[in-house]
């Protein structure tokens, strides 16, 4: 366990309200801090996801996940993986933004990065919680029954705003592509009339 994180019976704090404090990025410490949190009688809950560009769905979905329980850890895909499951325009937000971001939710206690090369559900068996939250994208029903033997409870929350991030990334693409659409059409006509009226 880090030297500055305090474990209480309402979660695990900063001393000094230090977000790389709560930043993981190796299994075994994580499972350091879980067995620590656990001798003190903590409900650990784990949630996982991408995390880009956090918005007010992700605020409300974390809240929703602490009130499962007294420890809240959230996984999050690094850059690498997020590009392999999302494409080469993804993440906006690079990981060590996304991991500092979730620090500053008052319902997220510590947060570890998750690397592309992590074997599948490498977090979920170090960690074992006590209630795995996901939304019904996230997992297959024969995913959920699998699941079920490396946590105790597996809740299912719904998405907590009526945009995604990937929704409001693609509408920034589309409103982008259609003004410069419109602002470069006629100069495009223009300049191809000239080019044109220079070959007769």
């Amino acid at each position: 366990m880090k030297d500055n994180i305090v474990a209480t019976g309402k979660g695990v704090f900063s001393k000094e309200s230090n977000p790389k404090d709560r930043i993981f990025t190796d299994h075994k410490k994580m499972e350091q801090l879980v067995f620590h949190c656990r001798g003190l009688g903590l409900k650990i809950v784990l949630t996982q996801g991408s995390y880009d560009m956090v918005h007010i769905g992700h605020g409300r979905y974390l809240e929703d996940a602490k009130k499962k329980g007294d420890l809240l850890i959230v996984g999050v895909d690094s850059d690498k993986k997020v590009k392999h499951r999302k494409g080469p325009d993804r993440p906006v937000v690079p990981q060590d933004e996304r991991l500092e971001m979730l620090t500053h939710m008052r319902s997220v206690d510590a947060v570890f990065l998750k690397e592309l090369h992590h074997p599948k559900w490498s977090l979920i068996k170090t960690i074992r919680p006590d209630v795995l939250i996901a939304t019904k994208e996230t997992y297959s029903k024969a995913q959920l029954k699998e699941l079920k033997k490396y946590c105790k409870e597996i809740v299912v929350l719904e998405r907590r705003a009526t945009t995604s991030a990937s929704a409001k990334i693609r509408n920034l693409q589309i409103n982008t592509a259609k003004k410069l659409g419109q602002a470069l059409t006629p100069k495009l006509i223009k300049t191809i009339e000239e080019v044109l009226a220079g070959v007769k």
